[in-house]
C-alpha cells in the first residue's frame, strides 16, 4: 500500500510481440483486402515489392509503429504490435507512402512539404484516424473534424522527427494540406 491508501502494481512490459509472431501477422496482412489492394496497386504503378521488401523487427524507438524508406522497404516495429488489426494498420499506411514514392518520379523525403503531402496521405487513406480507432484510444473525441484534427497530430508528430523539418512543419503541412488530402489516389475516393 502507498501513503494514500492505494495499491500498487508493478506489472512486467509484455507490450507487443516478437519478430517471429510479426512476421507471421504481416503474412496474414498481406492477404487482407485492403493491404493486398495497395500492395497490387504499388506493382501496377510500376514498383513490385519482393519478399524482403517488409521486415519484421525490433525497435528502439519507443512509440515507432513501423515506418518506410526509399529503396529500402518497410519495417513493422514487432515490439509495438500488439494485434493482427495493428499489423494491418501499420502495412497500410507505410504502403501510401511507398506508393507515393513510386508513382512521384521527383518525390524528396528530404523536402518538407513532400514529407508532410505524404504523411497526410497516408494517414487520411490508411484510416489511422478513423473515428472508431480514436474513439478507443483516446476515450472520447469531438464528432466533427476529428479525423482532419488527428491527421494534423499525427503529420506534426512524424515531421518532428525530420530533421529537415524543424521550426517548419506546421506552416509545410497547411501549405499542402487541401491537394493532399484530396488526393485519394490509389482509391478512387478515401476509404
Amino acid at each position: 500500500m502507498t501513503e494514500d491508501n492505494s495499491i500498487s502494481f508493478d506489472f512486467p512490459s509484455n507490450r507487443g510481440s516478437t519478430v517471429e509472431q510479426c512476421q507471421r501477422m504481416i503474412h496474414k496482412s498481406l492477404l487482407s483486402p485492403k493491404v493486398r489492394f495497395l500492395k497490387e496497386h504499388l506493382e501496377k504503378a510500376g514498383c513490385s515489392i519482393g519478399d524482403n521488401f517488409i521486415k519484421a523487427i525490433k525497435c528502439d524507438d519507443a512509440g515507432v509503429a513501423g515506418g518506410y524508406t526509399q529503396g529500402q522497404g518497410i519495417v513493422v516495429c514487432c515490439n509495438e504490435m500488439e494485434s493482427q488489426d495493428d499489423v494491418n494498420q501499420v502495412l497500410k499506411h507505410e504502403l501510401i507512402h511507398a506508393f507515393d514514392d513510386c508513382r512521384a518520379a521527383n518525390l524528396d523525403w528530404s523536402s518538407c512539404a513532400h514529407h508532410a503531402c505524404s504523411e497526410i496521405r497516408a494517414g487520411h487513406l490508411s484510416g489511422d484516424c478513423h473515428f472508431k480507432r480514436e474513439l478507443l484510444k483516446m476515450g472520447s473525441l469531438k464528432i466533427k473534424g476529428h479525423e482532419q484534427d488527428c491527421i494534423r497530430r499525427r503529420v506534426l508528430k512524424s515531421l518532428s522527427a525530420s530533421p529537415y523539418c524543424t521550426g517548419v512543419a506546421k506552416a509545410f503541412m497547411e501549405s499542402v494540406w487541401d491537394v493532399c488530402y484530396n488526393d485519394t489516389e490509389p482509391y478512387d475516393r478515401a476509404p
